[in-house]
């Protein structure tokens, strides 16, 4: 027996050892901010799968490869909800919304899709940017502020 377990009880495992303390994760103050996002690119990719009869029934007669390249989009959209916990996904969604926006030659109202969306995500991606600056600070409930020496002050003032 030279792998691993060589040596420990099968039968008991980590969470039945009496000596053991629950494991405490800490919160994650960015979770309901990656939730929006991956809730508002299902609801953009969902628009963007509506918009198929939309350019089907108006004039500019969308073809087939129109159709897949909606598809297609609406699947990255679905895709990228996967990645928001990376440190790229801002770009990939603006990405994303460039190629919604480029949509604009398959149908008019793809491109308006991709304009609204991009103006959300923008103001999504400006509260996070928010959210992080004021935890920072200290300035969200439940933190305390951190004081700043006022100019003229020496440090051993207080």
């Amino acid at each position: 027996m030279t792998d691993e377990t060589a040596g420990t009880n099968p039968s008991v495992t980590p969470d039945d050892a009496p000596d053991r303390q629950p494991q405490y994760r800490p919160p994650d103050p960015e979770k309901g901010l990656r939730g929006s996002i991956s809730a508002t690119l299902v609801l953009e990719a969902l628009t963007v799968l509506l918009a198929i009869p939309v350019a089907k029934n108006t004039g500019s007669g969308t073809g087939t490869l129109g159709v897949i390249a909606i598809v297609v989009l609406a699947l990255l959209m679905i895709v990228a909800c996967r990645y928001v916990k990376k440190p790229w996904h801002p770009w990939a969604v603006a990405g994303l919304q460039v190629l919604t926006i480029a949509g604009w030659a398959i149908s008019a109202p793809l491109g308006v899709v991709g304009i609204v969306f991009g103006v959300v995500f923008a103001f999504i991606f400006w509260f996070g940017y928010e959210f992080r600056r004021r935890a920072r600070l200290g300035l969200l409930p439940g933190q305390t502020p951190i004081e700043r020496p006022g100019p003229g002050s020496a440090p051993g003032d207080r």
